[in-house]
């Protein structure tokens, strides 16, 4: 086991429409919405400019998966996308990480905290953003392991070295 790895993080959360992006304090204790960033042209240029503002040691992108775990289109879709993004942040590690059910419980929490989420979608997508971002620490902090699939960065098992 490796432990808890202190560092601010950027966790994303890939839509067709928005890009839900969230950060968290170097501890890792605290994660939160940042903004959403709509997607398509320009989409991985504005996360680039995040990554520069907060130094993250890692983004974790989070991987839609249907309630049996399985991967469907919209993981095959977030998989392309996040390519560009890989490519432009290397040697940044960027890591895949299981987002389920995160959009309806940011969505929930909306609505409970009296906002309605038809008129919130881009808070919507960086509350969702957060929640991957918890979930990630929280896994760490309990495994003591890096969370999810590793896509890109020194320790990942495709990397060249540029």
């Amino acid at each position: 086991m490796t432990g808890f790895r202190p560092g601010a993080r950027l966790a994303l959360d890939w839509g067709q429409a928005r890009i839900g992006v969230a950060a968290c304090d170097p501890a890792g204790t605290l994660a939160y919405p940042v903004e959403a960033v709509p997607a398509g042209a320009g989409a991985v240029s504005r996360i680039v400019g995040l990554v520069a503002e907060y130094e993250p040691i890692e983004i974790v992108v989070g991987l839609p998966r249907s309630l049996s775990g399985g991967e469907g289109p919209a993981a095959a879709t977030v998989r392309t996308q996040v390519s560009e993004l890989v490519a432009a942040v290397r040697p940044l590690p960027v890591r895949l990480f299981d987002e389920r059910l995160t959009t309806v419980t940011a969505a929930q929490r909306l609505r409970e905290s009296g906002r309605s989420a038809k008129k919130q979608r881009s808070r919507i997508d960086a509350a969702a953003a957060a929640g991957i971002l918890e979930h990630a620490l929280d896994s760490e902090r309990h495994r003591g392991i890096p969370p999810g699939e590793l896509l890109s960065g020194a320790d990942a098992p495709d990397w060249q070295g540029h």
